[in-house]
């Protein structure tokens, strides 16, 4: 009777033993896997403690600083590609023959790190055929770089300016471009969850993949919308001062219709086949706008067309893709057509509403004034 004892007591003591060994591995294997499937998310709160509750659910691929070393040769010159008010950009390979674009954000950069992140996050969680995919960035030191899926055809801006590539667009490919872009605007303003606001709609800012598909390079302008939020108001202009929205330079007002405006003028790039910056025409000093006002006015808007659009112009498609320029450039906020209304516009073949007069449209009156001001005091 004495020895039973001993014989329960070694089998219970092996068996919390074994217990308590896998509740160690348990937690363990479980620790260890929380940490490989969340490293942007323990990346961010460690550089700011302010991360909030939506910004810890996300997975963020963060790629090392060697890793985009080694894909870009040590950012050679060779693997340069383009060059922004942000920082240089730089074609990469990785390891798996993927291609990148890696935008190397320049150290003078004002952006501070938390407001870098919130971006880099809100970017991320963007999802459209017609927007360009971030794919990840970089964290390390004073280094701060962007991850992007590579654009073979580069920007919509080398076609326009370059009158041998810009053959290639014709017209088919245009309007392509041109529905494509709408269509990323719109999910931006209205279809995404966190409805942004683009703030620097441009023709550098369109990338063109290897089937010419358009799709928007999203950073450094765009802010979130609320959902009933119609405007913003800001102390600090940003964004190319050819393509802003008149209330956008006067007031520091930023409306979705202000993207619109931008969206307009763009679309008169493409018809026309030269960018507004540097416009000129040898029969008047008209900018882009104006000439494609006047010439809407005169019945008279096919001379806008871009000769290297060749023989394949679908006429009626081309006018209304113009008639529509002109409407999303109005001076007034109100009277630009809002995304849904222009996609609508742009599939059908119903009656548009007249354009209104344009913003900056200075007129022969104002033009006789500013130059009877240059002449007394420049000449």
């Amino acid at each position: 009777m004495g020895g039973q004892p001993e014989h329960v007591i070694i089998p219970l003591a092996s068996m919390v033993l074994v217990i308590l060994i896998l509740v160690f591995l348990f937690y363990h294997f479980r620790k260890k896997r929380h940490h490989q499937v969340t490293p942007a998310r323990n990346k961010f709160q460690n550089d700011n403690e302010n991360t909030n509750a939506s910004d810890e659910d996300l997975e963020l691929p963060l790629f090392s600083l060697s890793t985009l070393r080694n894909a870009t040769d040590n950012f050679s010159m060779d693997n340069k590609v383009g060059e922004g008010g942000f920082g240089p950009v730089y074609k990469g390979l990785l390891e798996n023959e993927q291609e990148i674009a890696v935008k190397r954000l320049a150290k003078t950069s004002n952006q501070g790190l938390h407001e870098f992140k919130n971006e880099v996050i809100s970017i991320y969680k963007l999802r459209h055929r017609n927007l360009v995919k971030l794919l990840g960035c970089c964290i390390e030191g004073d280094e701060k770089m962007l991850v992007y899926e590579y654009m073979p055809n580069k920007g919509l801006d080398s076609f326009i300016s370059d009158k041998t590539r810009s053959k290639l667009l014709d017209w088919p490919a245009r309007y392509h471009i041109i529905d494509g872009t709408a269509r990323g605007l719109l999910y931006l303003q209205t279809d995404h969850r966190l409805r942004s606001l683009h703030k620097d709609l441009k023709v550098n800012k369109i990338l063109l993949d290897a089937d010419m598909n358009p799709k928007i390079l999203v950073f450094g302008m765009a802010r979130r919308f609320r959902a009933n939020q119609i405007e913003e108001n800001t102390n600090r202009v940003v964004g190319t001062d050819d393509y802003m929205a008149p209330e956008y330079t006067r007031e520091g007002i930023f409306f979705r219709k202000s993207d619109v405006y931008s969206f307009g003028l763009l679309v008169l790039e493409i018809m026309c086949g030269e960018k507004t910056r540097g416009f000129v025409h040898k029969e008047h000093s008209n900018n882009l706008i104006e000439h494609a006002w006047r010439l809407h006015n005169e019945g008279s808007s096919l001379q806008l067309v871009s000769k290297c659009q060749g023989e394949s112009v679908n006429v009626s498609q081309v006018l209304r893709s113009i008639h529509i320029g002109l409407l999303c450039v109005a001076r007034q906020p109100e009277d630009r057509p809002s995304m849904p209304s222009v996609i609508m516009m742009l599939g059908s073949d119903g009656q548009l509403p007249a354009p209104k007069k344009p913003g900056f449209y200075i007129g022969k009156a104002n033009l006789r004034i500013i130059k009877l001001i240059w002449n007394t005091f420049y000449e």
